[in-house]
């Protein structure tokens, strides 16, 4: 079977939501002069691959406890729209077989972009009329190969969209490598309770190969 890793790598210079900083790594042990190696990692839960949870724009939204640890796994659509150049419409996606609990991966020119690039204000995101059809279609979860799901929406329509039906959204994923079709996600969230969002390691599993 072919496994593709396609969580964003954390470093000191990667890329971050509108060039915020949003992680810092700082060593705090060394080898030579402590005989062993130590790091202190801070860092904004929405660094990276990370699981929004409702909360994050919804008032009365739950939190990350709602996470189940299998709440982002399961069958996976990855859709193909790397000629897509600004927003991802009802027109891209009025071919695709979109089956009721499936999980939908947006693969777009985003992932072309390098992990540590300067934030890229352009990218391609879901406005709210897509993210509407999306969540009514019943769909597990909903992912996308940048740091934001939606891009100058003073509302958060998209964001709420989805997590009005309590649809998890999958920032930050990594899809360059990866061909169009269906696999099987693994996308684990930690277990950080009470806030909006968490990060994630997220692989997708081809085994078809």
């Amino acid at each position: 079977m072919k496994v593709y890793d396609i969580s964003w790598p954390i470093t000191a210079d990667m890329t971050s939501y509108k060039d915020h900083s949003l992680i810092n790594i700082r060593f705090i042990k060394n080898f030579d002069e402590d005989h062993e190696r130590s790091s202190l990692i801070t860092m904004s839960p929405h660094t990276g691959t990370h699981v929004d949870a409702p909360s994050h724009f919804l008032r009365d939204g739950k939190s990350t406890n709602f996470l189940e640890p299998l709440s982002c796994s399961g069958p996976a659509l990855v859709i193909d729209l790397t000629h897509v150049q600004d927003a991802i419409t009802l027109e891209h996606l009025k071919e695709v077989a979109i089956a009721p609990d499936m999980i939908v991966l947006f693969k777009t020119k985003n992932s072309a972009l390098a992990n540590n690039d300067t934030f890229d204000y352009k990218f391609v995101y879901i406005p709210q009329e897509t993210a509407e059809w999306l969540a009514n279609q019943n769909i597990k979860a909903v992912g996308i190969d940048y740091l934001g799901v939606e891009r100058e929406q003073p509302g958060h329509e998209t964001h709420q969209a989805f997590l009005s039906k309590e649809i998890p959204i999958i920032e930050g994923l990594r899809l360059k490598d990866v061909p169009a079709g269906t696999y099987h996600l693994w996308c684990l969230p930690l277990r950080i309770m009470d806030i909006e969002a968490a990060p994630a390691r997220a692989i997708l599993i081809d085994d078809k190969k």
